[in-house]
């Protein structure tokens, strides 16, 4: 055997066992989540709320294409007196703009973020109904043994709930229309 492949074959040996894999994190519970949401929205500089009538009102206001808004601040660099007239200095405003377009990308991001644990929740609901629903199933045929007749109480208020949902509120009688006048006509002669 050749000494040169056996001292690369321990080389290789060793640094595979110096590769240590990080063990991943623990997923987080809802409230873990929530704590570091609000602990990141703290250090969100300007987060303003908006009711969706002032969200409208601003996409409204803001809805230029970038190219004309990349040309209109060029207009601001290209005369003092333009800048002065905006109280802006051009840097400003191309930084402002820059930190919006960069904003975009964690707003996308945040958005699949809601996505994805909207999705989570929604297949979890799902699949309570559908174990619920076993659940009513199963206990219906067990409760046919008197044995089993612990279950009956649950299942008729499983079913008494049920028959509250299926009901439709009754709709409002609609208004009776006042009497209209009866006039007798009596001939003339």
């Amino acid at each position: 055997m050749n000494t040169n492949d056996e001292s690369t074959n321990h080389q290789t040996n060793e640094t595979a066992a110096a590769v240590v894999v990080a063990p991943a994190e623990p997923a987080l519970t809802p409230e873990e989540l929530v704590d570091v949401l609000r602990s990141t929205r703290a250090r969100i500089p300007e987060v303003a709320p908006m009711t969706a009538r002032e969200r409208k009102l601003l996409r409204r206001r803001a809805k230029t294409s970038d190219l004309i808004v990349q040309a209109s601040i060029n207009v601001i660099g290209a005369l003092d007196n333009v800048s002065q007239a905006v109280g802006q200095p051009v840097d400003d405003v191309r930084r402002l703009s820059d930190e919006a377009n960069r904003w975009l990308v964690a707003e996308a991001e945040l958005r699949a973020m809601l996505n994805g644990v909207a999705g989570a929740n929604l297949i979890r609901r799902q699949r309570i109904a559908l174990i619920a629903g076993q659940a009513f199933n199963i206990g219906t045929q067990l409760a046919r043994d008197p044995a089993n007749a612990v279950l009956v109480p649950h299942l008729e208020e499983v079913k008494r709930l049920k028959s509250i949902k299926r009901r439709k509120h009754a709709a409002p009688a609609p208004p009776t229309p006042a009497p209209v006048p009866v006039t007798s006509k009596t001939p003339q002669t």
